[in-house]
């Protein structure tokens, strides 16, 4: 019957781990940059994995220390930081985000970027069913951004220029013409 209720002697000490570890990690990511829970890039998901495990392992591990897990768990967290910080260098950037890519031009499906992004035809489409689009000859351009959302760029019945942050966006896709042709 111990395999289903332990030690009892050690669940004072186990509870005791838990919320300390809880409070630590309270408390280092409230310091810690308000996105690392808002918005979730490749080293967001690896941070909020990691303290996960720490946090869990120091909590019921009888042989880690709490001490130990704190500074496993502030050390990820200060990593984070840096890494967050020198995210604002383009060369580093490239190593830890993705680039935008332009999945529809003109209505047309870009397969190539498709396959790129891991994604299929059917997986854009529901994208833009759940998103009230339901013809693609009404779309410009859907972007597929950095973090994994979409961006979906009606067409103009004018000829009016692309919007500057449309403009950026296609100036930074990876696999989109560097200088895109103007729409007509």
């Amino acid at each position: 019957m111990s395999w289903l209720i332990g030690n009892w002697m050690h669940l004072g000490a186990t509870a005791g781990k838990a919320a300390l570890m809880y409070g630590t990690a309270l408390i280092a990511l409230r310091l810690g940059e308000r996105r690392t829970l808002a918005q979730w890039t490749i080293t967001d998901f690896i941070a909020a994995v990691a303290v996960g495990a720490i946090v869990g392992r120091t909590a019921i591990a009888s042989t880690q220390s709490f001490i130990t897990g704190a500074v496993a768990l502030v050390t990820l967290i200060v990593m984070h930081r840096v890494v967050a910080a020198l995210r604002f260098h383009p060369l580093f950037r490239r190593l830890t985000d993705h680039r935008i890519r332009v999945l529809v031009a003109h209505g047309a499906i870009r397969r190539d970027q498709l396959a790129i992004c891991g994604l299929t035809e059917g997986d854009l489409l529901a994208q833009l069913r759940q998103r009230g689009v339901f013809d693609l000859s009404g779309v410009r351009f859907v972007l597929y951004e950095a973090k994994g959302g979409l961006t979906i760029v009606p067409e103009s019945r004018s000829s009016v220029e692309r919007p500057d942050l449309v403009d950026q966006g296609l100036r930074e896709a990876a696999g989109f013409p560097a200088r895109p042709p103007t729409d007509d």
